[in-house]
């Protein structure tokens, strides 16, 4: 699996567990020990995050962690989810090519393969999230509707708005295990939909897709919180 893949994986976890202040500058070689990489796939994790709006670059081209607030996320999560729904209603009613059938089983299988890891690691993790973004592009790109398909790389531009930016990675491993192979079971079910032409069903179900990541992001905000709340006590602890 690629390395970059992986960093980027474990950074935007990172970001969102709040393990970063609003502000911070992100140093690459500091990640990079962190993380136990070499610089380039951390150079280039920070490029794919600042197109997603997670980080920005100052005058001097160092990376800083972006502000965003978790209605911004949950916004932005919400909008992909109807647009997304819209592309499957147009896939559907078009209908569903041949080579477009093998690519998406492909998908299919890939991401298959992934959750069959048990304990799930960060390059299975890594692993789902490119089957997962080639799965949503060939259902957009497939859609026809360049207006469409605009409009969400403009979303993407915010921040954990992409397909694979809010996988669970909150929880025990069991648990998100669990929560993957139910969204994973929703891309075997659109599937289906699309090659049967149900443009209602299609459309309703990538709609419904989005909730695993508005799911993570709860998740995500109640650990923070309750990090926040343990972490003061820790310090006075051990302060004395």
């Amino acid at each position: 699996m690629n390395l970059q893949e992986t960093v980027l994986m474990q950074l935007r976890d990172l970001i969102l567990r709040g393990k970063f202040e609003p502000g911070q500058r992100l140093a690459e070689q500091q990640l990079a020990e962190r993380l136990g990489a070499s610089r380039t796939p951390v150079r280039a994790a920070l490029v794919t995050l600042e197109q997603e709006g997670l980080v920005e670059a100052n005058d001097t081209g160092k990376y800083l962690v972006r502000q965003y607030t978790p209605r911004e996320v949950a916004d932005a999560i919400a909008v992909r989810g109807h647009l997304e729904g819209m592309a499957a209603r147009l896939v559907a009613e078009h209908g569903v090519s041949r080579q477009l059938q093998l690519d998406l089983q492909s998908c299919l299988d890939a991401g298959d393969r992934a959750l069959a890891a048990d304990p799930l690691t960060y390059e299975s993790y890594a692993a789902y999230a490119a089957m997962n973004d080639r799965f949503h592009a060939l259902i957009l790109e497939a859609s026809g509707n360049r207006a469409l398909q605009r409009a969400i790389a403009l979303n993407d531009k915010l921040p954990f708005a992409p397909a694979s930016a809010m996988l669970p990675m909150q929880g025990s491993l069991a648990m998100d295990r669990d929560w993957m192979l139910y969204a994973h079971r929703q891309h075997h079910m659109l599937f289906a939909a699309l090659k049967a032409g149900e443009g209602a069903r299609a459309q309703a179900l990538a709609v419904e897709h989005t909730e695993v990541a508005q799911m993570n992001l709860r998740q995500a905000l109640e650990r923070r919180a309750e990090t926040e709340r343990v972490m003061p006590a820790i310090r006075l602890v051990v302060g004395g």
